[in-house]
């Protein structure tokens, strides 16, 4: 089989991998080498289903020998295999690179023989890929759960970024849905990578080149110890700054998955509710420190008792709102009872989480932005960071009425509900919650991307 042709199966396969995003690395160019992992140079382009293919994305073989129910590529499913040899795909990634085609490559295989003998063979395309063809763009790897710890380690050598697939959110799913792997397999390498990351960056702390970065960081007010990606809040006075809190350890200076880990969580393919997997996300953010949580909607192409019927629709507005609230857990310190509480553990797939949960605390508003702080003005539908910013850095100078929170960069159709300016309120914005419910449900109906939207719903097909 030539290179096209295994290329044409392997691409096709990958497809269903949702790990896949900007590179986060800031490794730039290189003297005798060809690529660069900057994230600037990765330009966002999108296939038709909507997912990110800034990336040659293929897998090294869908010849699986597990047996996933959900799983196209799975042991007993009738599809064309394929498998690349190492140095073959090293040599096509530079090929495509070369013709600036692609930008780095997602690298993710099936289970060939087991999952040793497929990270081995991931590894030997990207020493080829790195060493003989000298590529220094931006590799994103995905470690097969049950991998031996030393071959982790290879493997977090040679990516930038590195995932483990968690795929679905509970033991019992897992252990009902794919007989050949278990909670372990998985988590284990997740720990591993977390561990081996913040060893190496108390290392360099400790080293002379840490120190000089960690004491360049300080000069310049940025963030001097590990903790995950999210929003941070601080107030001095007056003076409030929100900023991602980043490592001290620029990940220039890392030789390990310098990009750190994600993961990915199909969503409607087992029965867990939104709660839980929320629930699930944040303490894989916390005990992981992991850079993203992918969502991907489950599409029922399986004939399978214990999966959903063929003619389920997709749950894309699903998929959506998960991202909408895993966006504002880590960006808006929301919990996730707050978004998807244990009474009501689903979330409202017609109005986004935010606004959901400002129709059920109406108690807490109107805020007055001439002195609410930033964590509250964060808490205001169509109102975001940049937004809340601007309102504090202007009412030091003047004060606001409702006309001026447009000129700011507020949603005001959304933000006019709820606030007030110098004790004022739009008095054509209803308090009911009702009232407000039903004119932002009216306005997403008459919508394009919403009509668009629905009619996928249910419809969408890969193939």
């Amino acid at each position: 089989m030539d290179k096209l042709t295994k290329l044409g199966i392997l691409a096709d396969a990958a497809r269903f991998d949702a790990a896949c995003t900007s590179s986060g690395v800031t490794r730039g160019p290189r003297q005798g080498m060809v690529g660069d992992a900057c994230a600037s140079g990765l330009c966002h382009s999108f296939s038709a289903d909507g997912r990110c293919i800034t990336l040659l994305k293929v897998l090294m073989s869908n010849a699986c020998s597990y047996d996933c129910a959900y799983c196209v590529n799975r042991r007993g499913a009738s599809c064309p295999r394929a498998t690349f040899e190492p140095r073959e795909l090293a040599e096509l990634t530079v090929d495509f690179y070369k013709r600036n085609y692609i930008e780095g490559l997602f690298l993710s295989s099936a289970v060939l023989g087991n999952p040793d003998n497929t990270t081995e063979r991931m590894i030997a395309c990207l020493e080829a890929l790195r060493v003989e063809q000298r590529f220094n763009g931006y590799v994103h790897a995905k470690v097969i759960p049950g991998t031996s710890p030393e071959l982790v380690d290879r493997l977090g050598r040679l990516a930038d970024r590195l995932s483990v697939n968690l795929e679905l959110p509970s033991r019992a799913s897992l252990a009902s849905l794919c007989p050949d792997k278990d909670a372990r397999s998985v988590m284990a390498p997740m720990a591993q990578i977390a561990t081996t990351r913040n060893a190496e960056e108390q290392a360099l702390l400790d080293s002379p080149a840490g120190r000089k970065a960690l004491a360049r960081r300080c000069r310049h007010g940025k963030a001097s110890s590990h903790v995950s990606e999210g929003m941070r809040v601080t107030s001095v006075g007056s003076q409030y700054t929100l900023g991602r809190p980043v490592s001290a350890v620029p990940n220039a200076l890392r030789s390990f998955a310098p990009a750190g880990q994600s993961t990915q969580i199909i969503v409607g393919a087992s029965p867990e509710d939104d709660n839980h997997i929320l629930q699930l996300s944040k303490s894989l953010y916390d005990h992981y420190g992991l850079k993203r949580i992918f969502f991907s909607a489950y599409m029922p192409m399986v004939e399978d008792s214990r999966l959903p019927g063929r003619e389920t629709p997709v749950p894309l507005r699903r998929e959506h709102r998960l991202y909408q609230a895993d966006w504002l857990m880590r960006y808006y310190a929301f919990t996730p009872d707050e978004l998807a509480t244990p009474e009501r553990p689903w979330l409202d797939l017609d109005v986004d989480p935010k606004l959901a949960w400002a129709l059920a605390h109406m108690g807490a508003f109107p805020v007055e932005v001439m002195d609410a702080s930033l964590e509250t003005l964060l808490r205001v539908p169509g109102i975001g960071p940049v937004g809340a910013r601007r309102i504090l850095a202007a009412r030091r100078t003047r004060r606001l009425d409702i006309d001026d929170l447009q000129g700011l960069g507020i949603v005001l159709k959304r933000a006019r509900f709820f606030v007030t300016c110098g004790g004022r309120h739009d008095l054509g914005a209803p308090l009911d919650p009702e009232l407000i419910r039903r004119e932002v449900v009216s306005d997403a109906e008459r919508s394009r991307y919403n009509s668009t939207r629905r009619q996928a719903e249910g419809q969408l097909s890969l193939f």
